[in-house]
């Protein structure tokens, strides 16, 4: 059965969006912690050249970043920038003219630094301050915008940005920060979302949610009971963190909260609980999604990580006790984590059904990235949509999975956060040594777009 619609997703980060100290923007943290270069694909100078090759796909949905810099300069609606309205208004705008649905971020990880500056995702006041900004672009955005993701990626934001340093905004705090920050994530979402459910959706009619990235995971050894344990803990501590949550409890996986306390008591730490509680005073988490939102890659075999050599050291890689390893059958495209493991996300899909919900799934990002020299041809990445998309309809068909659509990520080549110009996920290539940043569609985008025009020609256009 073919997809329901045809769909895809340009990410990026929005401090290389181009134009990033033009027109009122105020800096954010990628500004501030990767600021080697300046335009990527010049989104915001060069926005007529990205609608053609979005006409060219026949995409009929589109998602894209809202920077919070560039509306609101100082983190506050006390500061509207203008010229940043008028461009997300051209953008939302020009898609709707030719028939495509957008669905907008508001959040992909891009802090104002002005807010970095006032405590980062680790302070308290944070929530009520996205909850404003988000409440500003419901008014602005919401009577043409009808799907919403509020934050993207909160795991990655917390660990990657909170606990390993390694990208924005570079902070080391082991074991304590990414815990904190993944939970004003979840309050400024929650917040969010009773907002636009109380204020907004009788007269807009739209749909919120955010977009959890996971990898699906099985044991390395399918006979030992340790790695089928750690398998569970690396889920509990992975999608289940901020998914249990919102679809089942209202709170976070109780073996994941045990275990952290456990540990804590173990190591003498004697400042309070890591994993905050949720506060009975504030909008409770449980049911506050209107769909589940899924950025899948790859797939990772796990082990058992209790006997590790730093398991006396307090970090969120103890606390899970799991080490993830590819298997070496996996073919690895590009960058060395992402291996092709199509299959896998039918069996995520099914895991996300069977475990949370029967909303409808959106897969917000999905892509195949190359290296080395360019090959417009690029026929592994063509093999890879063709391999994934049959994968899906194998979910819908088979396992009866409500899959609303697809996004490939991404439309064109980028700056991969901090791969900087060298991983190319794009469906069209982009000569970034060019004054223009030439765009030349690859093979697989034409192979994309043909899919896209076989299934519209198959499935009449349903609305949202």
């Amino acid at each position: 059965r073919p997809l329901k619609m045809s769909k895809l997703s340009d990410e990026f980060p929005n401090c290389l969006a181009g134009g990033w100290d033009m027109d009122g923007r105020g800096p954010s943290v990628w500004d501030t912690f990767y600021h080697t270069g300046d335009v990527a694909c010049n989104s915001y100078q060069l926005w007529e050249e990205y609608l053609k090759c979005i006409q060219q796909l026949g995409l009929t949905h589109y998602r894209l970043s809202i920077s919070w810099s560039r509306l609101l300069p100082d983190r506050t609606t006390n500061h509207v920038n203008p010229k940043g309205v008028a461009y997300y208004n051209k953008v939302i705008d020009d898609l709707i003219a030719c028939a495509v649905t957008p669905m907008i971020t508001l959040y992909h990880m891009d802090l104002p630094q002005a807010l970095q500056d006032l405590g980062r995702w680790s302070s308290t006041e944070i929530a009520d301050i996205f909850e404003s900004y988000a409440r500003f672009c419901f008014k602005i955005f919401g009577d043409r915008v009808k799907l919403w993701i509020t934050l993207n990626e909160p795991y990655v934001c917390a660990k990657l940005g909170h606990e390993d340093g390694t990208f924005a905004p570079g902070i080391k705090d082991p074991g304590i920060s990414v815990y904190l920050a993944g939970h004003n994530m979840l309050r400024a979402y929650t917040k969010a979302w009773h907002t636009y459910n109380n204020y907004f959706r009788p007269l807009q009619a739209g749909q919120v949610s955010l977009a959890l990235n996971s990898d699906w995971a099985e044991p390395l050894d399918a006979g030992s009971p340790k790695h089928a344990a750690a398998t569970e803990r690396y889920k509990d501590f992975t999608l289940d963190w901020f998914a249990c949550p919102l679809f089942c409890t209202g709170d976070y996986p109780e073996s994941m909260r045990s275990r952290i306390e456990s540990r804590s008591l173990d190591l003498g730490y004697k400042q309070g609980s890591r994993l905050p509680h949720f506060s009975k005073d504030e909008p409770c988490p449980l049911g506050t999604a209107d769909f589940f939102a899924l950025n899948y890659y790859t797939s990772r075999k796990v082990k058992d990580l209790n006997g590790g050599s730093k398991k006396n050291e307090l970090s969120f890689v103890c606390d899970q006790g799991a080490e993830v390893v590819v298997d070496p059958s996996w073919p690895i495209c590009g960058v060395h984590w992402l291996a092709v493991v199509p299959d896998g996300l039918r069996k995520l899909l099914k895991y996300i059904k069977d475990t949370y919900t029967s909303l409808p799934i959106y897969i917000t990002e999905n892509g195949f990235s190359q290296m080395g020299p360019v090959q417009i041809e690029d026929t592994d990445h063509s093999q890879f949509y063709q391999d994934t998309l049959q994968e899906v309809g194998k979910a819908i068909s088979q396992d009866r999975l409500n899959v609303k659509g697809y996004f490939a990520r991404s439309l064109l080549d980028n700056f991969e956060w901090n791969d900087g110009y060298s991983v190319r996920f794009g469906l069209f290539h982009v000569d970034f040594s060019a004054p223009d940043l030439k765009r030349t569609i690859y093979g697989s985008g034409r192979e994309y777009a043909a899919v896209i025009s076989k299934h519209r020609s198959q499935t009449k256009p349903k609305s949202i």
